[in-house]
């Protein structure tokens, strides 16, 4: 394929992705090597380069693991139990347990989740990793957005060896009542939960033992962190008067705020914005409410009072759906409005000369108005959840091959890494080494521009719209729903 050709293909990439001409395909130059150095702080462009090496020596050694344990039933069951350890999952299930009268243990997980998800989804963006090649590998997923994050560390196993610590610490300081075989069963119960997400990562081709062991100590460390301050969180979230959210507040908006820009299109950023909100909410839900009526005033903050002895299944259920309803609600009406009211004050606010936008975002100058539809890759829409239930029917994809702008230059990096090396073993002999059959079979660069999917547009007023939508369902899954439920007598 001719350059001129080439370069034209990467052109129309950029271009006809309404505000993607900063994806620098266009500038990226033919190194992949280039593109990172470019776009990366001297440190940032060291850190990444020192640790490069080891992700694409991990790659033999994973393609052989993979491929002498594949099975249909390890495809499926490994699959599957990813969904245990996504943001969807942790989003959709962390309300429950203050529904049903377990504060405690919904505030530990609250905390910890949105630190995993947040401290990885920093790094991430910071050291601009990629995945394990593919191929060799197989990604074996059942998630379309799994892949478009960069590889270390890995945010699944963060949040589930975080999630199983906090369970079994809550069971252990929880264990009156509790009969010594139940707290072994539930041991075992999260030791498979976390074996499951931490080799299934492998397994699947989507992370490499950096990522996993990386992951798996931010884990450890926000687990330690809370434990570590859970005390003095809990007594200063019931401090009277407004140094609550006069604290709160800035501290959330400089992490986002902080958060690295990343050289190539990633959604953690979106997530780091979503479960920074629902931090947000919930501790001024805890901070407002600890001492009204509808909150169980004699445990502790966040204590929605529950007794299946009075609510029985019907009012129990009742909880679950009426609270389901609520945060769906108020996300689908929230999104709207503030998609329609934020776009003209983001243009005054461009216009004195105060924006600060992201890399990937457009500004409220550069388009008329938002998209009604726009996917949210924290939490699936009420309308899709049909669709989410029928691919879990439907099982896993098997796919080889980038699958995104970070993929596709580390595969080009990859191979001219490769005949770099195979062209000084051939110095000083008669003859060039031939290609060899991985070579013969790789895809050319049309080829790998062409398999790339578009990212999606994204606009500036995006992010304040998620954290104002997150923190409202972080707070109608505390005082929200106690208000609901005190009231109906639930």
């Amino acid at each position: 394929m001719s350059r001129s050709l080439l370069e034209d293909v990467k052109a129309k990439l950029a271009d006809n992705v309404e505000g993607y001409s900063s994806v620098n395909f266009k500038d990226a130059g033919n190194r992949s090597r280039d593109h990172y150095k470019s776009s990366m702080s001297p440190r940032r462009f060291m850190f990444r380069q020192t640790l490069l090496p080891l992700v694409r020596w991990e790659t033999a050694y994973l393609a052989k693991f993979q491929k002498a344990c594949r099975s249909k039933f390890w495809d499926d069951y490994f699959a599957f139990s990813a969904n245990l350890g996504a943001h969807t999952f942790f989003v959709i299930m962390l309300p429950t347990p203050f529904w049903f009268g377990y504060a405690q243990l919904a505030r530990t997980l609250v905390y910890v989740l949105a630190a995993g998800v947040v401290f990885s989804g920093m790094l991430k963006d910071y050291f601009c990793l990629p995945r394990p090649l593919s191929p060799p590998l197989h990604r074996i997923t059942m998630s379309g957005s799994a892949a478009l994050e960069y590889g270390c560390p890995s945010t699944h196993s963060a949040n589930a060896v975080a999630a199983a610590l906090a369970i079994m610490y809550y069971a252990y300081d929880n264990q009156d009542g509790v009969s010594t075989s139940s707290l072994l069963i539930l041991r075992v119960l999260m030791w498979i939960y976390i074996v499951s997400i931490l080799v299934g990562r492998l397994y699947c081709g989507m992370h490499g033992f950096l990522d996993v062991i990386v992951g798996s100590l931010v884990g450890v460390v926000v687990f330690w962190g809370r434990w570590l301050l859970k005390e003095r969180i809990d007594e200063f979230i019931i401090t009277p008067g407004p140094l609550v959210p006069l604290v709160i507040t800035p501290i959330i908006l400089i992490l986002i705020r902080v958060h690295p820009e990343p050289v190539d299109p990633c959604p953690c950023f979106e997530d780091s914005v979503a479960f920074s909100g629902v931090v947000l909410g919930v501790d001024l839900a805890l901070w407002h409410s600890w001492d009204k009526p509808w909150m169980g005033q004699d445990l502790y903050p966040g204590y929605l009072p529950y007794s299946y002895a009075h609510c029985g299944i019907i009012k129990s259920v009742l909880r679950v759906v009426l609270g389901v309803t609520c945060i769906f609600l108020w996300r689908a009406v929230m999104k709207k409005s503030l998609h329609t009211v934020l776009p003209p004050l983001f243009r005054f606010i461009e216009r004195i000369g105060l924006s600060m936008p992201r890399v990937f975002f457009l500004r409220a100058s550069e388009y008329n108005k938002v998209p009604g539809s726009i996917p949210d890759t924290t939490l699936v829409n009420a309308t899709e959840i049909p669709s989410l239930i029928g691919n879990i029917k439907r099982g896993r994809s098997d796919s080889v091959g980038p699958q995104s702008p970070a993929d596709m230059y580390e595969t080009m990096a990859y191979r001219d890494e490769r005949q770099r090396r195979r062209s000084l073993e051939g110095a000083g002999k008669d003859a060039p080494l031939p290609p060899s059959k991985e070579e013969l079979e790789e895809l050319d660069e049309y080829q790998l521009f062409l398999q790339i999917r578009p990212p999606r547009v994204q606009y500036d007023v995006e992010v304040i719209t998620k954290l104002v939508v997150y923190s409202g369902i972080g707070w109608i899954g505390v005082e929200g729903c106690a208000i609901m439920y005190y009231y109906l007598n639930l």
